[in-house]
This record gives structure tokens, C-alpha cells and sequence, in this order.
């Protein structure tokens, strides 16, 4: 039995090639290009026909053809791993519609090459969009979240231990301009993928007068790839795009960890609703923060998946190949499937978090936070030098921590005696600066300078943040409106090719 596909080949595929390779990627591949192919067939024809390389009457034929396929869908083509793939399948039921000599016509001045590596940015490009569209709602929800709570004071931590004072709302606008730049670098890696490989052939382009430029406007592109053989090598815009999603999943892996900590009876800063939880099979008082940990772990992944991709390329030729073209890709599009997901989680998990308000306040009041303002005041009104200052609250936080008593209980006695004993001279602070120092509301309102957790700058950057989005999507917005346009067009000319056979 021979090969399906070309004579070149004198036997049939074994049957384990067929099964451990052929078939999964039929199964992963072909209802997942279907709609790719499709367009890109299409503007292939249009383009063959445009430039005078294919006669109408056969044109059109095709045309009528590819719109039967595209209103059956992929459930109507009988997959044969013995055609290897998706594209080899694609055709024969094209040749079953509209004949052996038309079918056979339409792969002219085209490769399997260029067109996978088409379907991948194609592809590619429509997976980002969704994931812009997932990054703004956990944004938007992170705003509409620091608006509400711009006024709730917690603990700020530095090595997970006590710092600053700050609020909810604050920690959240601070998550939230990372999302804007995670939504930003997605946004220049569409803008880096914006060239089609069609046309570039197997690696070296065709002695056909084809019209590069034309494909790649019906296929929404604004240009096509300068290089043949890059346009079939290189998947570099889905690295630098996996790039991205790996930075995205350690940030969000990184808010989950605070919630998995604050969430702690130890810590008691955050509650999150039954409906985010899960529960133990043996111990019923368990309340398991389960999407934590899953956001946390799929992070791993997303990292890992990079990995894979780039170790999965480093070692290949420059040029078409399917491990540097196929394989390197099953973890680009796991990765950013994956990541929709986690940051639908993500957005749940960020809107649903409650913060105990009363529960932060007294951490803020009673665990040193604080401090740093007092070392403030003895700069401002007892003459000191900052570093003196340093060593005074510092002796001052001891003595207190000696004698079991809380921040908010140190008074300018306290303060004084530490003095003498650092400076050989009293601080002479008022008790009432001192309870002022040690108010952490206070604290919070008196950093109103840019990037501080001041209710005000809060707010402000609350509407920046919101706008800067808006000015991010509207842009994001302008290349859906290309696409949609293109497409309208593509299947417009494509329904009017098909009418002239008429």
C-alpha cells in the first residue's frame, strides 16, 4: 500500500507513526485551524485569480467549494491519519467538491510551510486578544476593589514582616499597574506578529507572480514578511508573547501568595466566600484556599511552559522544521488556553476578597509599623540626624517588645529614656506628636506625595490607571476593527468570486 499523499513516498504510514503522531495532531489541529484555513484558502484564491494565475471558471468553482466547507465546518471532513494532517485532509475534501483537476489547482505558489505558519500568527493573534480581554476585567475589577477600599488601613510587609502602614486600596492599585503593563507588552507583541508568511512558499518564496501583499490585507495583516525562509522559521512573536504570559502568572502567583498568607487565622487580613473554597475530607473545621493554590501552581506551569517552548527550538535548524514549528507551538497555545482560565480565576479571586478592616487596623496600630514615622518626628522635632533618629526608635521598639507593650502604648516617657541612653539627651516630643506617630490612619494620610497611599493619590491613580486602560483597549479596539473589516471583505469578494461562475 502506498503513500496517500505522493508517490514519492512507496509505502503507507506504520501503523505506530500513525497512532503516536498522525492522529493527535489531527485531533488537536484540524477543528482548531478549520476556520484559519478556511480564510487562508480563500485569500489564496483570490489572490490566484486577481493576478491572472487561475481562470475564473475555476475560481469560481473553488470558491463555491471553500463557502460549502465553511458553512458544513470540520465535523463534515472525515479525518485519515493516512494524509498525515490537517492540511492533506483539508484538500482531499476540497477535491471531493469541486473536483480532482480544480481542488489540485488551489495549492499553486503555496507551501504546508507558509500556510502553518500563517494559521500560527492567525491563531496567535486571536488567543491574545482574548487574553487582553481577561487581563482588563481582573484590572477593572482591581479598581473598582481599591476605590472601595482606599480608606482601609493594613500593615504594608517587607520580607513578610511588619513595615508601613498602608491601605487595601492601595496594595490593589499597585497590583494593577502591573496588569497595565502585562496588557501593554501583549498589545507590542501583536503589533511585532503583524506580518503574513503567506506567499513565502517552503522556505525560498515561488517563481509565481504572486501578490503578497494582497493575501496578506484579506488576511488582516498590514504587511507581509520581508523574508521568505524567516517567515517559515521563526516563531520568535509567540516566545516573546509566552514571555509575557510567564511575567502575567508570576505576578498573579505573587498576589495569591499575600491572600494565601493574609488569609491565615495567624494573619485573619482577608476572607474569601465558601464559594471560592474547598474543604477537608477528614477535618471539617478546613476552609482550603484552593484557588490560591491553583493559581499559584498553574504559574509554575506557565513558566515551565516557556521553558519547554524555547528548549524545544534551541536546537533545530533555521529553517521549517516540525519539532521548530509544530512541537515548540503545542506549548504556546497550552500556555496562553491555560492562562485565560487562570485569570478568570484571578479576577474572581480579586473581586471577591474581603478585607477585615478592623483586623488590619489593630495589626497596624499594635505591630510596629509605625515606627518609621516616629523616627520621622525626632528628624523634624527633636533636631535629630535620621540616622540617630534610626538607633533612638529602634532602642524605643526593643524596650517596648521587652516589656510586652504594643506599639500604640509607647509614650514620650519611652521615648525619652531610650534617648538618654543613645544621645545622652531626652527627645522631648509632645505626647500628642507622639500619638500622632503612632496612628497609622495618620501615617497613611500624611504620604500624599506621588506614589504614596494617601486616600487622595489613592483615587487619582485609581481614575489614571482606568483611563490609561481605556486608552489601551481603545487601541487593541482599532485592530479588531482591521480584523472585522478584512474578514468582511475576504468573504464578501470570496461570495461574489463564487456568483461569476454564474
Amino acid at each position: 500500500m502506498e503513500s496517500k499523499v505522493s508517490r514519492r513516498l512507496k509505502e503507507a504510514i506504520a501503523p505506530e507513526v500513525r497512532e503516536y503522531v498522525f492522529v493527535p495532531r489531527l485531533n488537536r489541529e484540524f477543528h482548531n485551524n478549520f476556520v484559519y484555513l478556511t480564510s487562508i484558502n480563500q485569500a489564496h484564491l483570490l489572490m490566484l485569480h486577481a493576478t491572472g494565475l487561475m481562470d475564473t471558471a475555476t475560481a469560481a468553482t473553488l470558491a463555491r467549494a471553500l463557502a460549502r466547507m465553511e458553512e458544513e465546518g470540520p465535523d463534515a471532513v472525515e479525518l485519515d491519519a493516512g494524509r498525515e494532517e490537517a492540511y492533506f485532509n483539508y484538500e482531499a475534501r476540497l477535491m471531493e467538491i469541486a473536483g480532482r483537476d480544480a481542488g489540485g489547482r488551489l495549492h499553486m505558489a503555496r507551501s504546508r510551510n507558509d500556510m502553518g505558519a500563517t494559521v500560527d500568527r492567525m491563531k496567535t493573534r486571536a488567543k491574545i486578544l482574548e487574553l487582553i480581554d481577561a487581563m482588563a476585567a481582573v484590572h477593572q475589577a482591581a479598581m473598582a476593589r481599591a476605590r472601595e477600599h482606599a480608606d482601609v488601613v493594613m500593615p504594608g510587609y517587607t520580607h513578610l514582616q511588619p513595615a508601613q502602614p498602608i491601605t487595601y486600596g492601595y496594595y490593589l492599585t499597585a497590583v494593577a499597574e502591573t496588569i497595565l503593563r502585562d496588557i501593554d507588552r501583549l498589545k507590542l507583541g501583536l503589533h511585532r506578529l503583524d506580518a503574513c508568511p503567506l506567499g513565502a512558499g517552503a522556505l525560498a518564496g515561488t517563481a509565481f507572480p504572486i501578490d503578497r501583499s494582497a493575501t496578506a490585507a484579506w488576511l488582516g495583516f498590514t504587511a507581509a514578511v520581508p523574508n521568505a525562509l524567516d517567515a517559515v522559521a521563526s516563531r520568535d512573536f509567540a516566545w516573546e508573547l509566552l514571555s509575557s504570559v510567564a511575567i502575567a502568572a508570576v505576578t498573579w502567583s505573587r498576589v495569591a501568595q499575600d491572600y494565601y498568607v493574609w488569609s491565615t487565622p495567624e494573619f485573619g487580613l482577608i476572607e474569601f466566600p465558601d464559594s471560592v473554597a474547598s474543604t477537608s475530607s477528614i477535618m471539617p473545621q478546613k476552609k482550603n484556599p484552593a484557588v490560591l493554590e491553583h493559581l499559584k501552581g498553574k504559574a509554575a506551569h506557565m513558566v515551565g511552559l516557556l521553558t519547554a517552548s524555547m528548549a524545544t527550538i534551541k536546537g533545530t535548524n533555521f529553517t521549517h522544521t516540525g519539532d521548530g514549528s509544530r512541537e515548540s507551538m503545542r506549548s504556546f497555545y497550552e500556555a496562553v488556553d491555560e492562562a485565560k482560565r487562570c485569570l478568570a480565576l484571578f479576577r474572581l479571586i480579586v473581586d471577591r476578597a474581603q478585607p477585615r478592616r478592623d483586623a488590619m487596623l489593630f495589626q497596624a496600630r499594635t505591630n510596629f509599623s509605625t515606627a518609621t514615622d516616629l523616627a520621622d518626628a525626632l528628624v523634624r522635632e527633636a533636631g535629630m540626624s535620621f540616622r540617630d533618629a534610626h538607633h533612638v526608635v529602634g532602642a524605643v521598639v526593643r524596650r517596648a517588645l521587652d516589656a510586652g507593650i504594643p506599639a500604640d502604648r509607647i509614650d514620650a516617657a519611652l521615648i525619652d529614656a531610650a534617648s538618654m541612653e543613645e544621645l545622652g539627651r531626652p527627645a522631648g516630643l509632645e505626647a500628642g506628636t507622639v500619638a500622632d506617630c503612632l496612628d497609622p490612619a495618620r501615617n497613611v494620610a500624611a504620604r500624599k506625595v506621588m506614589g504614596g497611599p494617601a486616600h487622595a493619590r489613592v483615587l487619582e491613580s485609581v481614575e489614571r490607571q482606568e483611563q490609561a486602560r481605556i486608552r489601551l483597549l481603545e487601541e487593541v479596539s482599532v485592530l479588531r476593527r482591521r480584523l472585522a473589516d478584512a474578514d468582511e471583505t475576504l468573504k464578501r469578494q470570496t461570495r461574489e468570486l463564487a456568483a461569476a461562475g454564474h
